[in-house]
């Protein structure tokens, strides 16, 4: 997955300030030929060595085989496509693993920092060798969030110091690497903007559920979740009460 990631985002930045092809999925919702070839150099690595897996990725299609499958990859290949267009060093490529439909392992490649964030069920989050743990910040008074300032107002008027950056998935590395305290989300999420993260705030020790406290489920066929809520444990609990 890290040979992988690594490629992809290598592969990316001979994009990465260039005029581009790019098409709208949506509102707000860009798409870009570097996106489409991260993720075949994705697909074509990880599945050419492991074909029994399940596959769900951002820029392919949906057949919900997946479902059936006992591991299954969940990618992002570039999570942050907004920013990559303005060139903005807001995106990683973001690969998650599950196995029975919970999180197993995840990895996010930063490559304008050649950042490499890992972490595997019980064995820790890492980024470039170096072991992270979340903050154990116990008050919402000083508390880093990363998310939406303008929605966030409640929070900010209690204390708390709000910033945002555009890749979900940086944002969740971030706050595993202890540089902020939590990530509050205002919008459901797609798993492969979480599942990577997820295995990085968990194994470095946080939490992280939808926003009113229930776990976060990837064995679901529209694979959407709540707007997710991470932080260390003491944090997480004290910003539930502000959020139900």
């Amino acid at each position: 997955m890290t040979k992988a990631a690594v490629a992809a985002g290598k592969a990316a930045m001979g994009f990465y300030g260039q005029e581009l092809k790019a098409w709208d999925k949506g509102v707000n919702d860009p798409v870009t030929e570097a996106d489409y070839a991260a993720n075949a150099i994705i697909r074509d690595q990880l599945m050419g060595a492991r074909p029994d897996y399940g596959w769900l990725s951002e820029e392919n299609a949906d057949d919900q085989s997946r479902l059936e499958k006992r591991r299954t990859f969940v990618v992002d290949p570039i999570d942050g496509t907004r920013a990559f267009l303005k060139t903005r060093e807001e995106f990683v490529i973001s690969i998650g693993l599950l196995m029975d439909g919970h999180p197993y392992a995840g990895v996010l490649y930063d490559p304008c920092r050649e950042h490499v964030y890992a972490a595997l069920r019980g064995h820790g989050a890492w980024r470039n060798g170096d072991r992270l743990t979340m903050t154990a910040q116990d008050s919402i008074q000083g508390a880093r969030l990363l998310g939406d300032p303008g929605r966030l107002t409640a929070l900010r008027d209690l204390g708390a110091h709000a910033h945002t950056v555009n890749s979900f998935a940086l944002r969740l590395a971030m706050a595993a690497a202890g540089e902020y305290d939590a990530v509050v989300a205002v919008r459901p999420k797609w798993d492969w903007d979480l599942l990577a993260g997820h295995m990085l705030i968990e194994e470095a020790g946080g939490l992280i559920t939808g926003n009113d406290g229930s776990p976060l489920r990837y064995d679901k066929a529209e694979p959407r979740q709540l707007p997710p809520l991470a932080s260390g444990p003491a944090l997480h609990a004290l910003l539930l009460e502000r959020l139900l």
